[in-house]
């Protein structure tokens, strides 16, 4: 029997060497899906990019540092992705036992009793003067189909590109979160300083009230410009409980961000205090695979498709399988084991082709045809996707620079000018009006400064996070 079963094996191993061959031709990622430079880059061939830099190495406010740590380790849907990268590990690890043959353990008893007038019966009654038969049996049985077309081995190809792609699900996601804390953070530092501004200028409309006041008394104005610059103070004021109420909601979205109960947020700087950096470094579009997750991801689903393909494809063609079995069979328990009187085996190897549900199985190649396209056009779309925001961000950080360049310009000649309309309005040479006015321009400005200041620092990190820098 051994003999029988090494030259069954044998056979196999031959004819899966010799007919062996891809039955299907993989797609490669479309090269032509990355343009040259990006829009409102310098031209230039340094692969270098700021995407590559650590999250650590790029925000260097502990502040942040410290809110992107509890993000990472307590986030819960950063956790459900760590979950799935395991359960996408099982399935890798369990697709390299494709080639394995099945080897299964046995122990059977049975008693039958068939009929007196039955062929079995007379004869059983003749033979060993009973009515019954007893049939005890123990062995193994093992079942290995070859891998003639490819089939196992996509299965394999697959499952560890579903693998990956699970890893990359999990970074695109800290992508994500990296830039969100940090955003939520930089935001939270601008209605601070919105909040400083609000109250700095109560102060500065408190001051100006009282000299309104003075004047009246002193007949040099009417009512009106009380009630006007009263009505100025209170604006002022209402900003007041808008912008805390703002923080702590802000507060509240980063504790869940982070993955705690809604509390307040350490800030040990102030946004006046944050260096704005020109990180203009974005290196080629094509580098873009090998750093943003998702674009990574849409290239591992074009490898899945290609496996599903010849998977689909190998089920249109003969299955090679080979079954074997071996064991002790007595219909006394008392000569169960006795060897080698009751040893046994069978060997059989066959070729199965597929005839009335060839038509499904056609179907579902087509299918998987059809569903390597999409992933091809699933891939140029997210290369489009990737390529459209890094260019967004580049505009973004340039024109906000030179918009910062102009409001600051305009801040520092309504403070000039608050001092100008307050001395000349001591003076009885300009209007309580004129003081109201530029007061309320200061506040609007000084706000909008504030809001620049965030935009910039917000912008970076979205050039950082359309870059893929974020989950290292």
């Amino acid at each position: 029997m051994k003999n029988h079963i090494t030259k069954i094996v044998t056979f196999a191993i031959l004819i899966t060497t010799l007919i062996s061959c891809k039955v299907s031709k993989d797609i490669e990622t479309p090269k032509d899906a990355f343009p040259e430079n990006f829009r409102n880059a310098s031209v230039s061939s340094d692969t270098a990019s700021i995407g590559d830099v650590e999250w650590k190495n790029f925000y260097t406010q502990k502040d942040i540092v410290k809110l992107i740590d509890s993000a990472i380790a307590r986030n819960n849907d950063l956790q459900i992705a760590a979950k799935n990268i395991e359960i996408a590990q099982y399935r890798f690890t369990q697709s390299k036992w494709g080639n394995i043959p099945q080897v299964n353990l046995a122990v059977n008893a049975s008693s039958s009793n068939p009929s007196d007038n039955s062929f079995t019966g007379r004869n059983l009654n003749q033979a060993l003067g009973q009515k019954h038969i007893n049939d005890y049996s123990a062995g193994a049985t093992l079942s290995w189909e070859a891998d003639i077309w490819g089939k196992i081995k996509n299965q394999k190809k697959g499952a560890f590109a579903e693998y990956l792609q699970s890893e990359e699900v999990k970074k695109a996601l800290q992508t994500n979160i990296v830039a969100n804390v940090s955003s939520g953070y930089y935001n939270l530092l601008m209605l601070d300083a919105q909040l400083d501004i609000a109250r700095q200028n109560l102060r500065l409309n408190d001051s100006t009230t009282n000299i309104i006041k003075l004047k009246y008394d002193a007949g040099q104005t009417t009512s009106l410009a009380i009630q006007q610059s009263e009505a100025q103070k209170l604006n002022s004021a209402q900003l007041i409980p808008l912008l805390e109420q703002n923080i702590a909601i802000q507060e509240n979205a980063l504790s869940v961000l982070t993955g705690s109960f809604p509390s307040a947020k350490e800030r040990t700087t102030t946004l006046s205090a944050i260096e704005i950096k020109n990180n203009n470094t974005v290196g080629i579009p094509s580098s873009l695979v090998s750093r943003r997750p998702d674009v990574k991801s849409a290239e591992l689903e074009l490898k899945i498709a290609n496996a599903n393909v010849g998977i689909t494809k190998a089920d249109l063609y003969p299955t090679l399988r080979i079954t074997a079995q071996a064991g002790v069979n007595s219909f006394e328990t008392s000569t169960w084991f006795t060897i080698p009187a009751s040893l046994f085996g069978t060997v059989a190897g066959g070729l199965t082709q597929p005839l009335l549900n060839n038509k499904r199985l056609k179907t579902q190649y087509n299918i998987a045809l059809a569903e390597r396209e999409k992933a091809v056009l699933n891939f140029r779309q997210s290369v489009l996707i990737a390529v459209g925001e890094v260019a967004d961000a580049l505009v973004v950080t340039e024109k906000l620079q030179q918009q910062e360049t102009f409001l600051q310009q305009k801040v520092k000649t309504l403070q000039q000018a608050i001092k100008n309309a307050n001395l000349l309005f001591k003076n009885g040479m300009a209007e309580y009006l004129e003081v109201l006015t530029a007061q309320a321009n200061l506040l609007q400005s000084e706000l909008e400064l504030a809001d620049i200041k965030r935009q910039q620092l917000t912008a970076n990190t979205e050039l950082y996070r359309a870059l893929g820098g974020g989950w290292k």
